[in-house]
């Protein structure tokens, strides 16, 4: 492994326009549109995964996007790693906001990113980061170094719920049986602060409908006189939450972990600024929970967040109307131990409950998954603590994340395997927003640093 630093530098420039060449094509899974960019895609990692030394790479289709799976085998009796990666991504909107076009890759400084970060929709979400893994098998592969087998499961709905992903995963357990599964789709603390995600919250997502009159009504001869589907939705999602920033919703707390005092000591060792945060986010205050930091707002306590809400006339100009309908999507934030099939219906029920006389309301359901936690003294996370050591000169600080990848407990659930989380990406590289990057040096630090994780891995597990 002793010379991966100067075969990055050789092929520093192949590595980045390769990445530029995929993020380029619009793999938006959420809009049936793009469903030709979405299999264009899937065939342009087919190819990457063939020419970075893969042996057997197929597309193998579902009820829904195709996932890609490859594999390099060079021993049955050695260990074996499986990867796991999307090349979905989420939509670009709102369009204005980007200071370039979403899918059309620039490079640009910053003032965390010197070195330089391409800005493009899933930079880092997740193509920048799947692609860490392809490039860091063309190393091992071509300097005859790679110590144990790989298997690469490359997915293209994880930004819709993954929904056909489950009965994949059960049809093929024999396929995909590994030792531990690898993911980077997290992020670290700091460019200078290695860490490790060790746990992930779960995740409920709902659409919610309000219906009053059986259309929409002139705000003049109609206004005070029926309820107005607009105003009654603001008004039930302002109550779901109470003036400490606790959530109503009867039961919802019922089986949240809640950390000791020791755990969340050891929380508060993370370097974190307050005033930086607030100022990368251009806020005056933070808001959330009472008695709870930032950080644990964001990480291991529950949230309910409003995602997107419409309804009535949005156009320009004016237009005095009482909607017949209103809107909203909602996403909550589970800990562990929280179920996500029943907290939906706790928020299904007690959503339900609250509407007033004059609406109809339903409740759609849409995706979600559980939280997970994975344990510190297990030896894929020694191995990926070592990798980084290696590369960073410094020990990496376990953290949990406030984001979701629900398929990480189903993976555990399916395939029985432990999930280690070796993120690259920093909290400023706005996944999921308009201006979406990833830093170059974080893309060939974790070219560098994957191949670590098989050596130690391998080394430990033998």
């Amino acid at each position: 492994m002793q010379n991966i630093k100067s075969y990055i530098n050789t092929h520093q420039q192949r590595f980045i326009d390769e990445l530029i060449a995929l993020l380029r094509i619009p793999s938006i899974s959420a809009d049936s549109t793009y469903k030709d960019d979405m299999l264009k895609t899937a065939d342009a990692v087919k190819n990457s995964l063939k020419d970075a030394g893969c042996d057997h790479v197929e597309i193998c289709e579902t009820d829904g996007y195709p996932i890609v799976y490859g594999e390099k085998i060079i021993d049955p009796n050695l260990p074996t790693v499986l990867v796991y990666g999307h090349y979905d991504v989420q939509p670009p909107d709102p369009l204005d906001l980007w200071h370039s076009p979403p899918f059309e890759p620039v490079i640009q400084t910053t003032d965390l990113h010197p070195d330089g970060a391409i800005f493009a929709r899933g930079a880092c979400d997740d193509k920048g980061q799947m692609y860490m893994h392809v490039k860091a098998l063309e190393y091992m592969t071509k300097h005859d170094v790679l110590p144990c087998n790989v298997k690469f499961m490359i997915e293209g709905e994880e930004e819709v719920g993954s929904e056909n992903l489950a009965p994949f995963l059960a049809n093929n357990r024999d396929k995909l049986k590994n030792d531990v599964i690898l993911i980077s789709d997290t992020g670290m603390i700091a460019k200078d602060v290695p860490s490790i995600t060790t746990g992930l919250r779960g995740l409920s997502y709902v659409e919610v409908e309000v219906t009053g009159p059986n259309r929409d009504l002139h705000s003049g001869l109609y206004g005070g006189a029926v309820a107005n589907p607009v105003n009654v939705l603001t008004k039930m999602i302002a109550s779901l939450h109470d003036e400490n920033k606790h959530i109503t919703i009867p039961g919802f707390y019922d089986q949240v972990e809640v950390l000791s005092d020791a755990e969340r000591a050891e929380m508060a060792k993370a370097p974190f600024s307050l005033d930086a945060y607030k100022k990368a986010l251009d806020i005056e205050a933070v808001y959330g929970e009472e008695g709870y930091t930032t950080n644990e707002r964001n990480s291991i306590r529950p949230t309910l967040d409003v995602n997107g809400i419409w309804g009535g006339y949005i156009g320009e100009g004016a237009k005095t109307v009482i909607a017949s309908k209103a809107f909203a999507k909602i996403s909550m934030r589970l800990v562990p131990h929280q179920d996500w099939d029943e907290i939906t219906q706790l928020f299904k029920s007690h959503f339900e409950r609250i509407a007033p006389k004059g609406v109809k309301v339903k409740v759609m359901p849409h995706h979600g998954g559980q939280a997970y936690v994975t344990p510190i003294d297990s030896i894929g996370y020694q191995a990926a603590s070592k990798a980084y050591e290696e590369t960073f000169g410094k020990t990496p600080i376990p953290q949990r994340s406030g984001g979701s990848i629900p398929i990480v407990s189903l993976f555990e659930q399916e395939l029985k395997s432990k999930t280690i989380l070796m993120g690259f990406g920093l909290d400023s590289d706005a996944i999921h927003s308009p201006n979406e990057h990833f830093g170059i040096w974080n893309y060939l630090k974790g070219i560098e640093t994957i191949p670590w994780f098989y050596k130690y891995f391998t080394e430990l597990k033998t």
